[in-house]
């Protein structure tokens, strides 16, 4: 997670509830206007499985706009960056409902008809009644489907619609008073190429390795966890510009299966060949092959925890492995963590906890912050 100066400088009514961090009750300002929420966060802090509470009012004025703000909280690395999409998101929501009420001049619906006609009905997704939502579609050149959310107001086209797409990095439209939605389409399309390699690369994890983590993947999504083996796995986190570079890897399971595939990632970087891709590029300095979607089930991978007896808690899957060679049984850190603190031998120090594994009997510890 980020420092809590960076998010008490985004929202600086946003304050923590508790020492672990998982609570956040305040507000967020927008427009001048002050809203009242709250932020809880699972024990891991993975703000994928955050609970956002609000109220009515301000529930009702994002109503449109969920699944974008579900989006934010798959792809954001941390509460801080959330926030700042939120109020993004929160602004537009503000002006449109203001807009709303603003009676459109005649000369608005010919406009916006008249651009339509011109880009052509076949690539309207969706208009809403009042002519002020459209979602265009797009297909890239691998064929992929594609979605863009416009938002117009009442000064259109004098001023742009806000855009809203499902992609790993910002975008944003050049815009002056002669352009149309064809502008927008155009640039819309421009910005899928640019993206092109990195959802290839992305494309191809998905359909030859067994990922664990997102279940669903989103477009906007950099990171993967990727089954090894049994109770072993990397998380990969893709640069969405440069995803030919070597990815930041973080790798999961006991330390006897994981430190040698750390010891031959540093041994092997400068074996990192831009020009043969991704998920190769992974196998050469793993020096492994990744389990196949052919021949193993995602179920060999996705063991149940050792204490709660399911694999997703929460939304969180089992991330810590008893370290002993003879038991790698998987636990999710949050059912871990209060096993060990409900054991009368296990000590503390600080947010670490330390205590026997409930397999083996191996010491086992703990960190209620990660």
């Amino acid at each position: 997670m980020a420092g809590s100066g960076a998010l008490l400088r985004q929202c600086p009514l946003l304050l923590p509830q508790n020492r672990e961090g998982t609570a956040y009750e305040g507000f967020v300002t927008a427009q001048g206007r002050d809203f009242h929420i709250r932020v809880l966060l699972p024990m891991d802090l993975q703000l994928k499985n955050a609970r956002i509470e609000c109220s009515w009012h301000l529930k009702k004025i994002l109503h449109g706009y969920r699944h974008i703000l579900k989006q934010r909280l798959q792809s954001c690395p941390d509460l801080a960056s959330f926030m700042v999409e939120l109020k993004t998101i929160l602004e537009i929501a503000l002006k449109n409902t203001q807009d709303l009420h603003i009676p459109r001049p005649p000369e608005y619906y010919s406009c916006l008809v008249r651009d339509l006609e011109i880009l052509g009905w076949n690539k309207v997704a969706y208009v809403d009644t009042g002519l002020t939502t459209i979602k265009l579609k797009a297909e890239d050149s691998c064929g992929r489907q594609h979605l863009i959310t416009l938002k117009l107001n009442a000064k259109y086209p004098t001023e742009p619609p806000d855009c809203l797409v499902d992609f790993p990095v910002q975008f944003a439209i050049s815009w002056m008073p002669q352009n149309s939605l064809t502008d927008v389409y155009d640039q819309f399309l421009a910005a899928l190429e640019s993206l092109k390699e990195f959802w290839d690369a992305m494309d191809e994890i998905d359909g030859k390795t067994w990922v664990l983590e997102p279940e669903n993947p989103t477009r906007s999504a950099t990171t993967r966890r990727i089954a090894i083996g049994s109770n072993v796995s990397v998380t990969i986190e893709v640069d969405p510009r440069h995803p030919d570079m070597l990815p930041e890897c973080y790798f999961l399971g006991a330390d006897h299966a994981v430190n040698p595939l750390r010891i031959k990632l540093n041994n092997n970087m400068h074996l990192w060949d831009p020009e043969i891709g991704l998920l190769q590029n992974l196998k050469d300095l793993l020096e492994i092959d990744f389990p196949s979607r052919a021949v193993l089930e995602k179920s060999d991978f996705a063991k149940d925890c050792g204490i709660c007896y399911a694999y997703r808690l929460d939304g969180a899957t089992p991330d810590q492995v008893c370290d002993d060679p003879r038991c790698g049984q998987p636990f999710h850190q949050a059912c871990l963590y209060e096993w060990l603190q409900g054991l009368p031998s296990s000590r503390q120090s600080f947010h670490v906890i330390f205590g026997e594994c409930p397999y083996c009997n191996k010491v086992r510890k703990a960190n209620e912050n990660e």
